[in-house]
């Protein structure tokens, strides 16, 4: 997977991506996990470590965490909270895992399930069955989208979103808002238990920035999707962007957990 997120966007989503993250799901995980310390972690699509700086304080125990990107400068801008120890792995996801890789306790992975395969999906499953390892897999777009005030062609807007998300990407066709369920599925068919929690981002004007860059993504996403309307879309953002001093946006994802 070679998909290129700059890291002024990862910087900015931060925030929103570790107040969505739902703490009664953070409870289960503590209840799951095996005792072995330091508990090894394999962090899949880390980019610059978000997940690590959201999860590694909370952990509350001695962990190593071993970060894999395709992103060799996301990967060297990781920071650490604390005195987490942490290694990082340049390699494309598709990939994984690499056969020299020890395997961990707990594989957690951040904003990535809705981009990967099917078969990757499958494969990733079989990896925690085989190594009997925890799966936290957090942030997974759903297709609920909420737009308050609303604005014409919202609904225009939100269905090619949909099937561009749920569209081919650098894997192939990508599992999109379908990702939350088939995960579940897949973890369940083989024996697992999984427990998911809704992690909406819910923005308020307060962020508006955040929700300005989130609306030029969109943008650029629907008009590779139907580029003839480009027009519409076009006039969709500029009113959009007219008002972020009101607006509120509710972007549905799940979290997923998933042990033996």
């Amino acid at each position: 997977m070679t998909e290129v997120f700059a890291a002024d966007w990862l910087s900015l989503r931060e925030p929103a991506d570790h107040a969505a993250r739902p703490r009664a799901l953070l409870d289960a995980l503590h209840t799951v996990l095996p005792g072995t310390e330091p508990l090894e972690v394999i962090d899949l699509g880390a980019g610059s470590g978000s997940n690590l700086r959201y999860l590694g304080p909370r952990l509350d125990r001695r962990q190593h965490w071993r970060l894999i990107d395709h992103d060799a400068a996301l990967l060297e801008a990781v920071t650490t909270p604390g005195d987490v120890p942490f290694d990082t792995l340049c390699m494309a996801l598709q990939a994984f895992p690499p056969p020299t890789l020890p395997p961990p306790q707990l594989i957690t992975a951040s904003a990535l399930l809705d981009l990967v395969t099917e078969a990757w999906l499958a494969r990733l499953v079989d990896y925690c069955i085989a190594h009997e390892c925890v799966a936290l897999l957090a942030l997974s777009v759903d297709g609920r989208i909420q737009l308050d005030p609303p604005a014409s062609d919202d609904d225009r807007v939100l269905a090619a979103l949909q099937a561009h998300q749920n569209g081919p990407k650098d894997m192939g066709t990508a599992l999109g808002t379908t990702a939350p369920a088939r995960a579940a599925a897949l973890f369940r068919e083989r024996g697992y238990r999984v427990e998911s929690m809704a992690s909406d981002w819910q923005l308020t004007p307060d962020e508006a920035e955040l929700q300005r860059q989130l609306l030029v993504g969109w943008h650029a996403a629907v008009i590779r999707q139907n580029p003839g309307d480009r027009q519409r879309f076009d006039d969709w953002l500029h009113t959009r962007v007219e008002l972020l001093d009101r607006s509120h946006i509710r972007v549905g994802h799940q979290d997923l957990l998933a042990w033996p």
